[in-house]
């Protein structure tokens, strides 16, 4: 368990978006909001490379579950999917900044169970809808995901996984409510 963790959270910190940003000489820690995911990617650097960032950070959550699997089997999967959330979020490459970890968390729950990506983006659509803020809505779903995912599911690791998963994520986006 202890490896797939470890290998879960050295995973999902790679900081694709900072590398991509090296590559076109633009520092996304410094540019734009600052914040070294896929979104601050797209405004900066344009849709294709700020496209590929998403889907890497993406595939950071779906594969943490993958090798969290053939670590520790399905404990391992939902432990290193998580720790690819909280890699991303608090990456030691960046001194522990990081992203707002929607994509890798995201890409977890994809490769956990699929029907949860679908059933998060419903709650996110109905509180943007009432709020039209995005960030607010992220923020409420995420927060809500493992009460969400437990009333779906009736499985505890599945919502201890959501818990553990939505925590950087909320904590992320507090800063901000207001936008």
């Amino acid at each position: 368990m202890i490896r797939a963790l470890i290998a879960g959270y050295l995973l999902g910190a790679v900081p694709f978006a900072v590398l991509f940003g090296l590559l076109s000489r633009k520092n996304l820690l410094r540019e734009g909001s600052g914040n070294p995911g896929a979104v601050n990617a797209f405004r900066l650097l344009g849709a294709v490379p700020g496209l590929m960032v998403l889907v890497l950070d993406l595939a950071k959550g779906f594969l943490a579950v993958a090798f969290g699997e053939a670590f520790g089997g399905v404990p391992g999967a939902l432990a290193a999917g998580a720790a690819a959330v909280w890699g991303h979020a608090y990456s030691p490459f960046l001194l522990f900044r990081g992203g707002k970890g929607i994509a890798p968390a995201l890409g977890a729950a994809l490769a956990v169970r699929p029907v949860l990506v679908a059933l998060l983006a419903l709650v996110f659509l109905i509180f943007w809808a009432a709020t039209r803020r995005p960030y607010r809505s992220a923020l409420l779903s995420a927060a809500l995901a493992p009460l969400l995912v437990l009333g779906y599911s009736g499985r505890l690791d599945l919502a201890l996984f959501a818990l553990f998963a939505s925590l950087p994520v909320v904590h992320r986006h507090l800063k901000d409510w207001n936008r």
